[in-house]
């Protein structure tokens, strides 16, 4: 061969074309959003390949939803939004909405984050499916039904024509979620945003609508940008993830990457407050119930709850709502009730504060019985026996000062002088970690963890022996979340407070909790220590539980999807 035959070949092999990466569906490029003067997104970039899953995570505030609503081109009017996002390779921010209407639905689908509030409470499911399916281009209004009850049996609604016949109120919040998810499928979107799509659901039916969109995505190729604030379901179902703090990128990457090496600090932050990957993070603070619940199991519970049942009457058909419920409380600790919506624990949890009486059984508080009371008589037992609400948006009212709200049980009960109740408030705000400079503020100007401080400070003041806790945190975000769980723990280490605990999430109670009983249709299929029920569950009901707990091992989403449970929700 000829030299120069030689470097010929070296040239073409030099200059041979490279193949070309596939454009991605979706392109954002500096993208920023304002409202008025305020920047609350700031120069992001992220691309989302076709086929593949993206999730934007991050805290209340970090600007998710608001990067979501960009892409929908679902920004208010107040709201303006710079530099390029392109979908399928078309520019969206620059085509006026009347140019981009025919993408959104059709082209780019959007599951919302609370099922009750998106669906019309007094139209049918199938009036408002309808209105999706004049998406399609079908001109026949019965092959469209058709379409539409096809779809719903494809996300596991059973008995789609009922599904279709009834009103939002009839149907479970999985089933809503599934509805919303079908809708959104229905015209065959290339791209789907999901925008929290289970904060509101229980941790098994969260667990249905995660496979749920994972066997869609693998389906039918679609594009999924999920926003949640836990990095553990972000790490299971996302190829790549985009953590957001204040509306800047902290850190993006693929999925492997990003979870075991975080480099960035809040990245690391994230990660640490999730329960699932941290189940012993306040175990120094457990140790001492741990302690109390050795020393004491001798003694006199603090509640004793002994085979209460109770029914109700609803629409002539008796119905048990609890059936031979029975745990006991030693002093010192804090007894979780997990289980599903439906499974008893908030009849259980009535029924301990008196307002609701058994039909049969006992109940006893502190060595004091409380069945059979009226509520004058059972006035003492409330000052021992407090609770913090679910919701801290709603159980606070919003017209009160935060001094007057923590204030009031001391008003009620007329317990010390003015002087004397000023500074018992101010002493409770200070073992949630508030100062005084909340104490001339409104609800509407805290944030979601300062109201639930506030929660737990108003049941604080009057020095209960026992607070039940109602789902506290499940408002919150992760982050948020942890430091709720640290003071509750912090201020039983210090003052011997007794909880009863109710919550579906099992990760959060084997941080929180040291006995468990779960609960299944008003009974109690298992009870123990929370070592003895995570580590060695006996009951299938208790081990479907655990399954669903997100575990973040990475890269589920690219692999082949988890075997779908179409099981209709309890």
């Amino acid at each position: 061969m000829a030299p120069q035959d030689g470097l010929t070949a070296n040239i073409f092999k030099r200059t041979a074309p490279v193949p070309l990466r596939p454009l991605p569906l979706l392109r954002v490029d500096g993208l920023s959003v304002s409202y008025g003067p305020h920047e609350v997104v700031t120069n992001v970039r992220f691309d989302l390949g076709r086929g593949e899953s993206l999730a934007l995570i991050g805290e209340s505030g970090s600007g998710k939803s608001t990067i979501a609503r960009a892409v929908l081109r679902l920004l208010p009017s107040s709201g303006r939004a710079t530099g390029r996002v392109a979908f399928d390779g078309q520019e969206v921010l620059d085509i006026s909405e009347r140019g981009f209407r025919p993408l959104r639905g059709r082209a780019i689908g959007f599951v919302p984050q609370d099922p009750a509030n998106s669906l019309n409470p007094v139209r049918t499911i199938g009036a408002q499916a309808d209105e999706a399916a004049a998406l399609l281009d079908e001109p026949d209004r019965a092959i469209r039904k058709q379409l539409i009850l096809e779809t719903f049996a494809e996300v596991g609604l059973d008995n789609p024509q009922r599904i279709y016949d009834s009103y939002p109120h009839h149907l479970s919040g999985g089933m809503l979620q599934r509805v919303l998810i079908g809708l959104a499928i229905l015209p065959r979107p290339a791209l789907l945003v999901a925008d929290e799509p289970t904060s509101a659901l229980d941790v098994t039916i969260q667990k249905r609508i995660l496979d749920l969109l994972t066997r869609l995505q693998h389906d039918l190729k679609i594009s999924l940008l999920l926003i949640t604030h836990d990095l553990a379901i972000a790490a299971e179902r996302a190829n790549s993830l985009v953590v957001l703090k204040d509306g800047v990128i902290q850190e993006a990457g693929r999925t492997a990457a990003v979870f075991s090496s975080p480099a960035s600090a809040y990245t690391r932050k994230l990660r640490a407050d999730v329960p699932a990957l941290n189940p012993d993070r306040y175990a120094a603070l457990r140790d001492v119930g741990l302690r109390a619940l050795k020393t004491g199991e001798a003694a006199t519970p603090k509640i004793a709850v002994n085979a209460v049942t109770k029914t109700f009457t609803v629409d002539g058909k008796t119905l048990t709502a609890a059936s031979d419920v029975s745990f006991a409380v030693p002093a010192g600790t804090t007894h979780a009730l997990v289980g599903e919506s439906g499974s008893g624990k908030t009849t259980a949890v009535r029924l301990l504060l008196g307002l609701e009486q058994p039909d049969s059984g006992t109940i006893s508080v502190a060595g004091e019985e409380i069945t059979g009371r009226s509520p004058e008589a059972l006035r003492s037992a409330w000052r021992h026996l407090q609770l913090v609400y679910q919701n801290p948006f709603t159980s606070l009212d919003p017209t009160w000062t935060i001094e007057q709200l923590v204030r009031e049980p001391l008003d009620r009960f007329g317990i010390g002088t003015r002087k004397e109740r000023g500074e018992r408030v101010r002493e409770a705000l200070a073992d949630v970690g508030l100062g005084e400079h909340f104490l001339a503020r409104k609800p509407a100007a805290l944030s979601g963890g300062q109201r639930q401080r506030v929660a737990i400070a108003r049941a604080l003041v009057l020095k209960p022996d026992v607070i039940v806790l109602d789902e506290p945190t499940s408002a919150l975000d992760v982050s948020v979340q942890a430091g709720i769980v640290e003071v509750l723990l912090s201020l039983q280490a210090n003052l011997d407070l007794t909880y009863v605990f109710v919550s579906h999430d099992l990760a959060l109670v084997r941080q929180l909790a040291h006995t468990v009983s779960v609960m299944h249709r008003g009974r109690i299929v298992e009870h123990g220590t929370v070592a003895d029920i995570f580590d060695n569950p006996q009951q299938p009901y208790t081990r479907s539980l655990l399954a669903s707990i997100p575990s973040g091992v990475t890269g589920a989403a690219a692999a082949p999807h988890r075997q779908f449970r179409a099981a209709a929700d309890a």
